[in-house]
């Protein structure tokens, strides 16, 4: 298995086109993105856990019902959620590029980020559709991934190529997410192709096994949003038998998607609104993988904590702080805690109690882009990983203005 330099459009039979519709002031922003192939594909997908749902996920969800798909159509700078037409406006994004593909709209996974409860024109996208279409290639997941960004800093793609049973497959994908980034499912946009053969009842099998320790394990600002989802399409053109059971074909497989995943998880978090650090909690030693999930997550949802680390300070009462409040049933007086960077690791807390350490090294560690909580409950052997970003001053900047 090996990364390689592509995205969605890495697995045989994918081509992608973004382009600037005019759903975005900035004509500068791609604001519609297209993922097609060639042939029907099996496909699975995760949704929002937020009672209040973009009209997207409703029609993709009734669209999907047969396992099925073989575009994704999605627009950015409107969410289309809280709208009196909105199935109406995403039922017609999936006609019209059904139409333009030559395929069933039934076929059409639809797509809307952006904001919240402002009307969504279909004019522009009706308009739009014929040179999206006309501009699908197999160099264009760069423009797709462009097209699915809102507030994202940096693209969000990765590809991996991988063997099932002496098959050469691919997997792909793009993502975007920055803000309204938190567990559970789905809290962002995610598309990810493969010219695997699987069953859609194993991929979706896959995709529900693989967030629970990906996507499910992120958080940015602890807002859940209302409109995103994972969407997974296998369109079956590297020729391996088809898997449509568990075994050594299907681990091949959950191994490569979940290599795509963790890579995102990463991204989408390092990425989060106003962040300048990724931050990843380890916890190990825990009794139950249930009980080191809700310490990491606890720990990367803190504002408290997240702010130590913006600021580099080596504040780890707010780490115990924040396990302490958890709800996760620990011992508080075996609680180990370190930093860890590439600048090296720092012990600050063991058995629940501070040590003394260097503040000047530690400091030196948490200066960096990427940082590392590890936390050992030594309690049993169950572990986690969570992923997170710190707490600046842009944050609010951001969000104090997103929709004027």
């Amino acid at each position: 298995m090996k990364i390689i330099n592509r995205n969605v459009c890495a697995a045989q039979g994918f081509t992608a086109a973004g382009i600037h519709c005019g759903i975005r002031k900035n004509k500068s922003k791609k604001d519609l993105s297209l993922i097609f192939s060639s042939v029907p594909a099996t496909a699975a997908a995760v949704y929002t856990t937020n009672l209040v749902k973009g009209a997207p996920l409703t029609v993709t969800k009734k669209h999907l019902a047969d396992g099925k798909a073989q575009a994704v159509i999605c627009n950015s700078g409107n969410a289309n959620t809280c709208n009196a037409d909105g199935i109406e406006i995403a039922e017609k994004m999936s006609a019209l590029t059904a139409e333009a593909l030559g395929i069933s709209a039934d076929d059409i996974v639809v797509a809307s980020t952006g904001v919240i409860g402002q009307p969504l024109d279909i004019a522009p996208i009706a308009a739009g559709i014929p040179t999206l279409v006309s501009s699908l290639s197999s160099y264009g997941g760069i423009d797709a991934a462009e097209g699915i960004m809102t507030t994202d800093t940096a693209l969000k793609e990765i590809a991996i190529e991988f063997e099932i049973g002496g098959k050469t497959c691919r997997i792909g994908g793009i993502a975007k997410g920055s803000g309204m980034i938190h567990p559970n499912m789905a809290t962002m946009l995610v598309f990810i192709t493969t010219d695997a053969a699987i069953s859609s009842e194993m991929l979706g099998k896959a995709l529900s096994s693989d967030i629970a320790n990906t996507f499910n394990m992120v958080s940015v600002d602890g807002d859940t949003s209302t409109n995103d989802m994972v969407t997974v399409l296998a369109n079956g053109l590297a020729g391996n038998d088809e898997i449509t059971a568990e075994g050594e074909d299907f681990t091949a497989f959950m191994q490569a998607l979940n290599t795509v995943t963790v890579y995102l998880c990463k991204h989408i978090a390092g990425d989060g609104e106003g962040a300048s650090k990724l931050i990843e909690c380890r916890v190990t030693g825990a009794r139950t993988e249930a009980c080191a999930k809700t310490v990491a997550k606890s720990i990367i949802c803190s504002s408290l904590v997240k702010a130590a680390m913006f600021g580099s300070d080596a504040n780890w009462g707010r780490v115990l702080c924040a396990i302490g409040y958890s709800g996760a049933d620990v011992d508080v007086n075996k609680i180990d805690v370190a930093f860890e960077s590439c600048k090296g690791s720092e012990p600050v807390c063991k058995n629940g109690a501070g040590v003394d350490f260097s503040e000047e090294k530690a400091k030196e560690i948490l200066l960096e882009k990427e940082i590392v909580i590890s936390v050992n409950l030594n309690d049993g052997d169950a572990s986690a990983v969570a992923w997170g970003c710190d707490l600046t001053y842009d944050y609010v900047k951001i969000n104090g203005d997103y929709r004027t």
